[in-house]
């Protein structure tokens, strides 16, 4: 009974996070571009300094998920801070990045990170940590998650075309249910547990850096995941501009967005099972070859149905992809500290790539155009992925126990 409270109670809050987050963060771009009138260099400053931010915040929430184990002291933090997403946008961020850009940036990019930016990584760590407690999948969960992400992004482009404000407040809303969730959710912390958690020290996590599968694994986060991450910040504003108004590309694009995490919905609850069945290493390489695939097309695609259709490739990819990243890392790595390595190792570094290409990126879609520069990065990704399926993971560090074999 409690196994399949706490899956539901898990999988409501997990639907009402990812709902708040894709309503008030879906359209970001365009409503950077087109609301407050940013130049792309300027909206690519604000991602690179929220990416910046997230690097602080990333290793402190994976460290502190991995000190309080299944407790639920963040995912109430985290839900506070979610209740404030409307009078901040509204009220705080916009005004401030009309007045002063890089003023409004440095604001906006404390409260993104610590609200959402960072906390994907908690949440999913914390469902994964969960579910092998309860004997459930973390693919099984993540997929409500994806569901929730798909009906906000169902009605984000018309919600948008009304009002830029109504998006953020039904984000705020969502902080009613995350609460609901969390109260009914009951996840018994044994006095073993707590101790283990209790006992992890800074330099245990830090002793990480040592273990050559860590750095192996960083060579698909930062030429892989990274490079995926930094495509999709302006691709709505891409997107948009192949249809005759900006409106009807909103519209447009709210619309394929729904359809296509619908269908990394269903992919969500079929990749633990793909994943199973051929490991969790050629389960990243399949994954970023499809990103390798999508990516290159956007860059060939010259109107709305060819770019569509590599759009729908992300439905694909990113279920194998996430799955893959954490069963890789129980099978690689210590399990009290699988929230520092997914934190730290996957979102973490994929946030220094951000920081640094995001600006680069913004430059190069003013001068060369989004095509061009879609090839480029599809061609990277696919070089970093031969390149992390040639390496083998070999050897632990003596002074760190570790009770899986690595794949």
């Amino acid at each position: 009974m409690k196994k399949n409270l706490n899956y539901w109670s898990l999988s409501g809050f997990t639907f009402f996070y990812f709902f708040a987050s894709t309503s008030a963060m879906s359209l970001f771009a365009i409503w950077l571009g087109q609301t407050l009138e940013l130049s792309g260099a300027q909206v690519g400053t604000i991602f690179s300094i929220n990416a910046i931010a997230t690097l602080c915040f990333q290793p402190l929430y994976g460290f502190i998920s991995d000190k309080i184990g299944l407790r639920k002291h963040l995912l109430w933090v985290i839900t506070f801070l979610i209740m404030l997403i409307g009078p901040f946008f509204i009220y705080i961020y916009s005004p401030l990045l009309q007045y002063n850009t890089f003023l409004g940036a440095i604001v906006g990019s404390v409260y993104l990170s610590a609200t959402l930016l960072a906390s994907f990584g908690a949440i999913e760590s914390y469902a994964e940590r969960t579910g092998k407690k309860y004997h459930f999948e973390y693919g099984q969960v993540r997929m409500w998650g994806s569901l929730g992400a798909a009906a906000a992004a169902l009605f984000s482009g018309k919600l948008f075309n009304i009002n830029p404000h109504i998006s953020f407040w039904i984000a705020s809303a969502c902080s009613i249910f995350l609460i609901i969730f969390l109260l009914l959710m009951k996840v018994h912390v044994s006095e073993e547990e707590q101790k283990k958690t209790d006992s992890i020290k800074l330099t245990d996590t830090l002793s990480l850096l040592k273990n050559k599968t860590f750095w192996i694994f960083m060579v698909y986060v930062l030429g892989v995941a990274c490079i995926y991450s930094v495509y999709d910040q302006q691709f709505p504003v891409y997107y948009a501009s192949l249809f005759s108004t900006s409106g009807q590309g909103n519209q447009m694009f709210g619309y394929l967005n729904s359809v296509q995490i619908f269908l990394e919905a269903g992919m969500m609850f079929i990749a633990p099972f793909i994943v199973n069945k051929i490991g969790a290493k050629k389960s990243l390489v399949v994954a970023g070859l499809l990103m390798a695939i999508r990516i290159i097309g956007s860059g060939l695609a010259v109107e709305p149905i060819g770019i569509s259709t590599m759009k729908m490739l992300h439905s694909f990819e990113l279920p194998i992809m996430l799955v893959a990243i954490l069963k890789f890392i129980d099978a690689n790595f210590d399990a009290k500290f699988s929230a520092t390595m997914y934190i730290v190792g996957y979102y973490f570094v994929s946030q220094v790539g951000q920081a640094i290409l995001s600006p680069l990126l913004g430059h190069w879609y003013d001068t060369i155009g989004f095509s061009k520069t879609y090839i480029i990065l599809g061609v990277s990704v696919f070089v970093f992925v031969i390149i992390f399926a040639l390496m083998r993971p070999t050897g632990i560090p003596k002074q760190v126990t570790y009770t899986k074999r690595a794949v």
